[in-house]
């Protein structure tokens, strides 16, 4: 195999002009320090990636999946095109006109792809229906959870609630020991003995745990250090717990989800560190609604509430219901105005139309769901890829027009990767569903107005229709059932110094505060350079925080300065003339705009797909918050005091990647 950075696409002749060119990173380092905490992988000598390594990387993997699949159906592959497209693809990467999503900078071409063949990682997010539970037994929540430990956001429903009978361990028969491989396969597979054992009355089973590699101990791949058998055997524990609970009645909503969220607690405390779920609920069903009533009660230094014992793994999930058109809002709207919960998916729009601009046309009929940040329709075991364009970082239409092009033929070569599920193969062979996003939003119509983005999004949707239709020649496969969406963005938006997808930022001047190991080898350049680190008040023996002035630029509004119905109209706007999927929007909303969440969902609900909603507050709900709004004055003083930061030769860094679609408010 070609090296991982120089091949016969990407030669030294080529890479050459980019080994000593600065990347333009955005927001006054932020973007460098985020690539680098999130992305750079660590070499075979023990040195960091720098950013044309990681793009070379990125685009070698992206070619070396497409020749494959030419090759082995021989179709014919043609080099000097290739070679043409690939130096192209690389030049719009390193320059930040497109990035594959964060799962893909960490890991499109490294040996997770190459040699594991774990395709599914490149995916960003999942969904899974528990709907006839009796049938598929523990099969939804395996799912969940394997996806979850591959960085995968899951969506669920709890459409399989009463339909399979909690039966519980047969205690006459002989118990099985199962002794769990250090694997993420064999965390899975005890948590598929231990449901099934209650779900079907099979033999009990206990489990071993002294395979499982000690708590410190390096994690390969996927980066990080083990946090022990400590999560899974709490999760062994609180499962029984919940399945006690309930022996002998049919599976309620409750339980589908307190099994969900706790495995979502298991993934998180095991050390992938960030993972997301959703819900969804019947709006009508009281008892899903109240899952989330409690709330943090600072003199008792506790939660309250009627479920403040869910409070310890409630928070892992996004709790959200499928609306139905014309429904009454008004119990639903009075929670959301409390806490932003429930979000709202219309599933019926979803099934029915692609962009909501030229009528139904029923191409997504067997669709059931939706992702964590509800940018994806999705059917049952759907994955799907998503990339990232920056409109802004473009001169011209032309020029993005030529962007697309590439960001599109990098989610498309995914979904010529088979994944390790065959129900999800299945689907994704025959929807080669795909995501193409926007970010930078707000900075575009701030710059060039809301019409030229109308101009944009029009023309750009075409052009990708277009090359769908000649690159899906060109592999011989069926066209993508759906193409756009407005992913809510990341970390990658950072890096490129882009808002995200379509939110407006907390404001002009701000402090972004970032999270490092205590041990970071970022931590040297960042003190030497002047940058204000204090440790996390969450972690002071383990995690520092580091504070990092930033500028969004002239012109740009906050989400302090546009109102509420601006915001739900700026989503209406992309789902019309972009998305095809979807648009995830979390619309932040002030006191004096919360009794209105009614009366703009009964407009809006023949405008969008799904939307949630975030209160805006304006005292600080705890110390070192990611975002901390500034003055013009307290910004150009904290620049003032900055000297230039050289991070150009790390070593060992062990990147913390972005592990799905995600933003501020929709990961764990």
């Amino acid at each position: 195999m070609s090296d991982i950075y120089t091949s016969e696409l990407l030669p030294d002749s080529f890479l050459l002009s980019y080994k000593h060119r600065k990347p333009p990173f955005g927001f006054n380092g932020l973007g460098e320090i985020t690539y680098l905490r999130t992305y750079s992988r660590i070499k075979d000598n023990g040195k960091n990636e720098t950013w044309w390594e990681t793009v070379a990387r990125v685009v070698n993997g992206t070619f070396r999946i497409q020749k494959g699949w030419i090759d082995e159906h021989r179709l014919g592959w043609d080099v000097k095109k290739a070679k043409k497209s690939a130096q192209e693809m690389f030049d719009r990467i390193f320059n930040m006109k497109f990035m594959p999503p964060g799962r893909g900078l960490w890991a499109m071409g490294s040996p997770i792809t190459e040699e594991r063949k774990l395709f599914a990682a490149l995916n960003n997010c999942a969904f899974t229906s528990t709907a006839d539970l009796k049938e598929k037994g523990s099969a939804p929540f395996c799912f969940l959870m394997d996806a979850s430990m591959l960085g995968v956001g899951v969506g669920f429903d709890v459409k399989g609630a009463g339909t399979l009978k909690i039966k519980g361990p047969n205690k006459d028969r002989t118990s099985r020991s199962y002794q769990i491989p250090d694997t993420r396969e064999g965390w899975v597979e005890s948590v598929r003995l231990q449901l099934d054992s209650y779900f079907y009355g099979t033999e009990p089973v206990t489990f071993d745990y002294s395979l499982v590699r000690p708590e410190g101990a390096p994690i390969k791949g996927f980066g990080g250090v083990s946090s022990g058998p400590a999560p899974l055997q709490k999760l062994h524990k609180d499962l029984a717990v919940v399945l006690e609970a309930n022996l002998s009645e049919s599976v309620s909503v409750e339980t589908i989800v307190n099994i969900m969220n706790l495995i979502g607690v298991c993934v998180v405390s095991g050390n992938v560190r960030r993972s997301a779920e959703i819900v969804f609920g019947d709006p009508k069903d009281e008892s899903y609604l109240a899952l989330k009533d409690y709330s943090w009660d600072d003199k008792k230094e506790r939660y309250v509430g009627s479920r403040a014992d869910r409070a310890d793994y409630g928070w892992s999930s996004n709790n959200s219901v499928f609306a139905e058109l014309g429904m009454d809002y008004t119990r639903t709207a009075s929670q959301t105005a409390k806490n932003g919960e429930p979000g709202y998916a219309w599933l019926s729009n979803m099934q029915n139309y692609s962009r909501m601009n030229n009528g139904a046309d029923h191409i997504d009929h067997r669709a059931v769901g939706g992702n964590p940040c509800l940018e994806q329709t999705l059917e049952d075991m759907e994955l799907c890829c998503l990339v990232e364009t920056y409109p802004n970082n473009h001169a011209n239409l032309e020029d993005y027009l030529k962007t697309l092009k590439y960001a599109y033929m990098y989610a498309k070569t995914v979904t010529l990767c088979k994944t390790h599920w065959p129900e999800t193969n299945r689907v994704m062979l025959r929807n080669r569903r795909i995501g193409c996003s926007m970010s930078g939003i707000a900075q575009f119509v701030a710059a060039k107005g809301i019409h030229t983005l109308r101009d944009w999004c029009e023309r750009g949707y075409d052009a990708i229709e277009q090359y769908d239709s000649v690159y899906s020649d060109w592999f011989a496969i069926p066209k993508s059932i759906k193409k756009t969406s407005v992913k809510p963005s990341g970390t990658v938006s950072l890096v490129a110094g882009a808002t995200p997808g379509v939110h407006f930022p907390t404001s002009r001047f701000y402090i972004r505060r970032i999270r490092l190991g205590k041990n970071s080898e970022l931590i040297k350049p960042l003190v030497e350079a002047g940058y204000k680190i204090e440790p996390a008040e969450e972690d002071k023996a383990r995690t520092v925080v580091v504070e990092v002035p930033v500028d969004i630029g002239p012109g740009v509004r906050s989400e302090w300065e546009v109102s509420m119905w601006e915001k739900l109209q700026l989503a209406a706007f992309m789902q019309r003339h972009w998305a095809d999927n979807q648009v995830s929007c979390t619309v932040t909303f002030q006191e004096h705009e919360a009794d209105q969440i009614k009366h703009a969902l009964e407009y809006f609900q023949y405008q969008l797909k799904g939307i949630s909603f975030l209160p805006l507050k304006k005292k600080k709900v705890f110390k070192q918050m990611p975002y901390e709004t500034i003055d013009e004055e307290t910004y150009k003083k904290l620049v003032g005091e900055l000297k230039p930061l050289k991070l150009r030769h790390i070593e060992n860094e062990q990147a913390e990647v972005e592990r799905f679609c995600n933003n501020d408010t929709c990961q764990l």
